[in-house]
């Protein structure tokens, strides 16, 4: 009944920029965390961003001030604007979300999760 799914992931060359998008169903949008991890190959999944329901935003430092997440709650999507890429953002983006009023950075506590989507730099 809870679904999350992510698009907009593929080949770009270095400093170029990508718009990833993750529609959630089943779900209240405007009562939940959502976070965008990504899992690069021989590493663990880490947390890229986060955005609690009201609006507030964390950030890696891998990728603060290049990448900004945001949310459509009409919509029912969440967002991330990916620029300025360089090939160590190689990996899987994961979508992921949880029934919460705040921001919420702990992987352990999010409850839904994304099939992922590729994103690959070139240098």
């Amino acid at each position: 009944q809870v679904q999350l799914v992510e698009s907009g992931g593929g080949l770009v060359q270095a400093g170029g920029s990508l718009r990833l998008s993750c529609a959630a169903s089943g779900l209240t949008f405007g009562s939940i965390a959502m976070a965008w991890y990504r899992r690069a190959p021989g590493k663990e999944r880490e947390l890229v961003a986060a955005i609690s329901s009201g609006g507030s935003t964390y950030y890696a430092d891998s990728v603060k001030g290049r990448f900004t997440i945001s949310r459509d709650n009409a919509k029912n999507t969440l967002y991330l604007q990916m620029n300025s890429l360089k090939p160590e953002d190689t990996a899987v983006y994961y979508c992921a979300a949880v029934r919460s009023f705040s921001l919420v950075t702990t992987q352990r506590e999010y409850d839904y999760w994304g099939q992922g989507t590729q994103v690959t730099v070139s240098s």
